[in-house]
């Protein structure tokens, strides 16, 4: 008896709590009785769903991927804000727009950064799925085709979702269930943008134009409170009579014009020795030499008389260490001498914001990135894995053993020497220019062989069928 009277009590709170919810404001000028706009409901079944699944894992793994997760569910909830201000308000013009969408695009910067404050992290292939394609939050922007930028980003995600599947596939499926869950969530997102926003983002019709995301009320049904409201704006400036002043003039104005050569009648007449040209000594004497108001002139920022002093940006100290077994070289500008000697074949190299600098790696290790570095020499010689090369400029790379695979991806400029026992490497490029691979010859000299960067595609009448264009060899 008590176990029901228990779950009475519940359903009552229940009840009221729904009540509560549909009796809450609704769009303006639409009546409170039709409560949350339909496509703020459906956001919230995306928050309820693929993020709440997204966001149970991410804490199951925990430490930096649980971080990053919380910044992702403040985007999320950020936008969800600012829908709920489009649903009872109509669109403001390019510059509030641009206030409006500034929340959104501060916590995508916050989610980046960490990704590039915590790159020796154990987890940060996941850190840069996430940084790669959190950039989709800024679909609200993208008219008139917000559905296939979501998955232009999602894309974008792909390298690194498929390493997390690819380290931990026969490991822990805990990662393999957190891409899944990921994914899904732009994968919906997409859905949802193709039933509610098409085009663009959808504005009530009725209402006021919309003038900042803190006044947009309803918190979700579940997750966090979206962030606080800002300041109310300025207080709009008193009435004037400047409207009738105006009128008043106009009319003045009209009824001189209307006189006809009346109007010349009020000239004085110039003599001679009032002119300039008859009388030079009038351009030596001082004096004023306009009689009318001062033109108009744009007054100065307050800033430009104490300008800020340019700071420039930290350099992060250089590092050639071994943690755990990544080998990690770092922020190495112009090193010359650079040689990883003690390697193990579990082993993997690291080397991130490296310039003008060279690298030998001796022995034989499992696999070697390179990331975001500009004039860097590479000497290797055995590599059981893969060579990456990203976000990279003016790269060489000699191979002086064997090495199954080399990934090339949005770099420019990327010299690769093979020996003569590596001829069967796989070269995969994607998003790159000016790659060249130097094939050994018979005297011990090299013959340079350009990667193609540009294709055609022709339908056959099943299916696309893609080639090298001529003009790129």
């Amino acid at each position: 008896m008590t176990d029901m009277q228990s779950l009475v009590e519940r359903l009552e709170k229940a009840v009221g709590r729904l009540e509560a919810v549909s009796q809450s404001p609704g769009m303006y000028g639409d009546g409170p009785s039709k409560g949350i706009a339909e496509y703020v409901q459906a956001f919230d079944t995306l928050l309820a769903g693929p993020v709440a699944e997204y966001m149970k894992i991410s804490k199951d793994i925990g430490d930096d991927v649980q971080k990053h997760a919380d910044m992702v569910h403040t985007g999320l909830m950020t936008e969800r804000v600012l829908l709920v201000t489009a649903s009872q308000c109509q669109q403001p013009s390019g510059n509030n727009f641009s206030t409006l969408l500034k929340p959104i695009s501060e916590q995508i910067q916050v989610v980046q950064s960490f990704r590039e404050k915590n790159r020796g992290s154990k987890l940060f292939n996941h850190l840069s799925a996430v940084s790669e394609s959190i950039p989709a939050l800024g679909w609200v922007a993208m008219a008139p085709k917000p559905g296939p930028y979501v998955k232009e980003m999602t894309d974008a995600a792909m390298f690194y979702t498929n390493r997390v599947l690819k380290e931990y596939k026969d490991v822990d499926k805990k990662h393999v269930d957190w891409v899944k869950a990921y994914l899904s969530i732009w994968a919906e997102l997409q859905t949802y943008i193709k039933e509610y926003h098409t085009t663009g983002l959808t504005w009530s019709k009725t209402g006021p134009i919309a003038k900042e995301v803190g006044n947009a009320p309803a918190a979700p049904p579940t997750g966090a409170a979206p962030p606080p409201p800002g300041p109310p704006p300025p207080p709009a400036p008193g009435p004037t009579n400047s409207g009738s002043d105006d009128s008043i003039s106009r009319s003045a104005l009209f009824a001189q014009i209307n006189q006809g050569e009346g109007i010349t009648s009020g000239l004085k007449h110039v003599s001679d020795d009032m002119k300039t040209h008859k009388n030079p000594g009038l351009k030596n004497q001082g004096g004023p030499v306009r009689t009318g108001p001062k033109p108009f002139t744009a007054p100065k920022p307050a800033c430009a008389a104490n300008p800020p002093k340019k700071t420039s940006p930290k350099k992060e100290p250089a590092m050639l260490e071994l943690e755990g077994k990544k080998w990690r070289v770092e922020n190495q500008e112009k090193a010359s001498n650079l040689v990883i000697s003690d390697t193990e074949l579990k082993q993997v190299a690291y080397i991130y914001n490296c310039t003008d600098s060279t690298l030998q790696i001796k022995g034989k290790i499992n696999s070697i990135t390179v990331d975001n570095c500009k004039k860097l020499g590479l000497v290797f010689d055995d590599v059981v894995g893969i060579v990456e090369i990203i976000n990279c400029r003016d790269i060489k790379v000699q191979v002086m053993g064997k090495v199954p695979t080399i990934s090339i991806n949005k770099t420019d400029g990327c010299h690769v020497y093979l020996s003569k026992s590596s001829l069967d490497c796989e070269i995969v490029s994607a998003k790159s220019s000016e790659m060249n691979v130097l094939i050994p010859t018979e005297s011990g000299d090299f013959n340079e062989f350009p990667i193609p960067e540009q294709f055609k595609s022709l339908w056959n009448g099943q299916k696309l069928v893609t080639s090298v264009t001529e003009i790129a060899g």
